[in-house]
């Protein structure tokens, strides 16, 4: 197919259909590819998310206006059938379906204008589809998710252990994090396998002048050494992890043409990953950590700092509204969010990442874990609800097919009762993905410190086989199944998922 001089290839590719685009000097913006297809009228459609869940993922009926970015399911009389584009495609794709068949659009813009290829040829994705005429939608999701990725990122041992924002929130400090790691480590006494624990936002010399923001070349006066630290949490007996914002930095050394066009109304702007400049600047900071002695980097934000929009906001696309491109026009803004994510996994000698607000399809095979849905919480139990509950449920199938997928901590203050907490905590630590817990020391009882204490040692093993059982009626399902076990959690109990919360 061809138009002008932008010149669109269809051809057999690994197991799936390639779609290749050259271009001369012509913009491209999008490639759209319609199927008639008609699926029955009961079918019931799920799809994914760009980035984190924001408690809203759903097998719905059919919608001819809903987008469903990189690959859906669809479940209809006993069988379960999957279309989507292989993972860290050259352009970001979004499904729609309606009754007389599936079109998929392929956005190859560089921000919201068009990518100027200089006759390059681009792979913009293989697009794959499978049948499932046995097992349950859950056993077709995660084949399904294997289909799109052959090559995940290992991990040699289980990752759990502390992270300190759910309680802390940004207000903590170098004796603190000590306390934390001794209370860690005390709940995981004897197991072999050593948790984490991992130092969230406020660490960061620039906390708060605006926040989360860089240099990442120290800490504040509240961290005076992060290299000692880090050996002192070791010494304790967790293994040390970090927190940081690539793209958020205010050095004034940085010079005003390494960052992104002002965007939402703000004087903050957000360096542009397409300059090789930026990407070297990435590069020393990840080096920096994992020198310092951190053996996780939690790298955060980039997708917003990006795209200025969170996930909830992309209707339908993440870059929209503005008129806005990246320094370099040559590559569309897939290929340039998979590159900075390239980079980071490059510069980490060793060091497992967690990527926050990062775009999964375009992840996958880059990070060893990734946060699948938005902030859980020490202070209402509804946010926790509905986040946690919601993206593990429904992101579980990418677990060890895309990476490891981590649906985000156990806050424990206090605010919330414990009976409902521990539902979550468990959950978690016999879902057999990543487990984090946020707690204050002191919050726990005795018989409570107990009974985490049991649910760490599940957690450091994750030999678990955990499945959502009640997921295609609803959005937080409350019967699941362990190893062939079915459990009913109670997720309400006498308070209304209505009810407004904090963070």
């Amino acid at each position: 197919m061809q138009k002008e001089d932008i010149v669109v290839k269809l051809k057999p590719e690994n197991s799936g259909i390639g779609i290749r685009v050259s271009a001369d000097t012509t913009p491209v913006t999008f490639v759209r590819l319609r199927w008639e297809h008609k699926f029955p009228a009961e079918t019931l459609f799920l799809g994914d998310a760009w980035e984190r869940a924001y408690g809203d993922l759903q097998w719905r009926t059919f919608d001819s206006h809903r987008f469903m970015p990189w690959y859906f399911l669809a479940h209809f009389s006993g069988v379960t059938a999957g279309c989507g584009v292989r993972v860290c495609p050259g352009a970001m794709a979004v499904w729609n379906i309606d009754p007389a068949g599936i079109t998929l659009s392929l956005d190859l813009r560089n921000g919201t204008r068009g990518v100027i290829l200089k006759g390059r040829e681009i792979a913009v994705a293989v697009v794959v589809s499978a049948e499932y005429p046995k097992g349950t939608p859950f056993d077709a999701a995660k084949s399904f998710c294997k289909l799109m990725c052959s090559d995940p990122l290992p991990l040699r041992t289980p990752v759990y252990g502390g992270n300190n924002w759910y309680y802390a929130y940004g207000d903590s400090s170098h004796g603190e994090i000590l306390a934390d790691s001794r209370y860690i480590a005390s709940l995981s006494e004897g197991l072999a396998n050593r948790p984490f624990m991992v130092i969230d936002d406020g660490w960061e010399i620039m906390h708060q002048k605006p926040g989360n923001s860089g240099p990442w070349t120290c800490g504040n006066e509240k961290y005076p050494d992060m290299q000692k630290l880090a050996d002192e949490m070791r010494s304790c007996g967790v293994r040390p992890g970090i927190w940081m914002r690539p793209l958020w930095n205010i050095d004034p050394a940085i010079p005003e043409m390494w960052k992104l066009p002002e965007r939402n109304h703000t004087n903050l702007r957000a360096l542009d990953p397409s300059r090789p400049e930026v990407i070297a600047l990435v590069e020393e900071d990840i080096r920096r950590l994992s020198g310092w002695g951190y053996e996780l980097i939690k790298h955060d934000f980039s997708t917003n700092d990006i795209f200025g929009r969170w996930g909830w906001e992309a209707t339908p696309w993440l870059a929209a509204e503005e008129n806005w491109h990246f320094a370099d026009r040559s590559r569309t803004s897939a290929e340039i969010v998979v590159d900075f994510y390239k980079a980071i996994l490059g510069a980490s000698n060793g060091a497992l990442i967690l990527g926050c607000n990062t775009i999964g399809h375009l992840g996958a095979g880059l990070m060893h874990i990734a946060r699948i849905g938005d902030d859980t919480s020490g202070n209402a139990w509804g946010k926790t609800r509905k986040m946690g509950v919601n993206s593990l449920a429904f992101r579980l199938c990418q677990h060890k097919a895309f990476f490891e997928v981590d649906a985000d901590c156990v806050g424990i203050t206090g605010k919330i009762p414990w009976q409902k907490n521990r539902q979550w905590t468990e959950l978690l630590a016999c879902s057999s993905t990543p487990f984090f817990a946020s707690i204050r020391p002191g919050s726990l009882t005795a018989q409570e410190f107990a009974e985490m204490k049991q649910l760490f040692a599940v957690a450091s093993r994750q030999d678990v086989a955990a499945e959502p059982v009640n997921w295609l009626a609803d959005t937080l399902p409350e019967i699941w199944r362990f190893d062939g076990k079915e459990k009913r959690f109670h997720w309400y109990s006498d308070e209304s998922a209505c009810l407004s919360w904090d963070v």
